[in-house]
C-alpha cells in the first residue's frame, strides 16, 4: 500500500523521522510517540503513518487498529507507570482541541491526585431525544 504523507504536516516528518522523536511503539501501520507537552507522565501519542486530518477522512480498518495500539500502550503503561487510570482521547477540528491535523490518539496516564482536566459540565435542557434521532438517520 502506498503511504499517504502530507510534506507540510509535522506529524508525517515524525513518522519519516525529519524531526526526532521518543518512539515507543512502532509497526507497519502506527508510530506511537512521547509527547513532548504531556498532560501526565508518560503521556502517548499515536499516529497513523498514513495522513488522514481527523476521524472523517481515516479509512475504517486504520480506525480500528489505531484502537488495538491504544490498548497495547495502555496495558504497558498500567504495568511500567503503576498509574490508577488512563483517558484514550482524540480530538476532531479547532473546536474540539486539535491542534495538528493530522489524527492522532492521546494515551494519558493518570494518577490519583494529578491536575490532568478533561472534563465537561453536563448540560440543562437538551432534547436528547431529538438529537439521537438526528444522528441514526445520518449514520450510513
Amino acid at each position: 500500500m502506498k503511504k499517504i504523507v502530507d510534506a507540510d504536516c509535522i506529524f508525517c516528518k515524525i513518522i519519516s523521522g525529519e524531526i526526532p522523536s521518543r518512539t515507543v511503539y512502532e509497526d507497519e501501520s502506527y508510530k506511537a510517540i512521547m509527547d513532548v507537552s504531556p498532560a501526565s507522565r508518560g503521556h502517548v501519542i499515536i499516529l497513523p503513518k498514513n495522513h488522514a486530518a481527523n476521524i472523517y477522512e481515516i479509512p475504517d480498518g486504520e480506525a480500528a487498529g489505531i484502537m488495538i495500539v491504544a490498548k497495547k500502550i495502555a496495558l504497558a503503561m498500567k504495568e511500567s507507570l503503576a498509574c490508577d487510570g488512563i483517558n484514550i482521547l482524540q480530538n476532531n477540528g479547532e473546536e474540539a482541541g486539535q491542534t495538528v491535523f493530522h489524527l492522532h490518539v492521546h494515551v494519558i496516564p493518570r494518577y490519583d491526585g494529578d491536575t490532568v482536566n478533561i472534563k465537561w459540565k453536563q448540560l440543562e435542557n437538551v432534547d436528547i431525544d431529538a438529537a439521537c434521532e438526528e444522528i441514526k438517520k445520518a449514520i450510513k
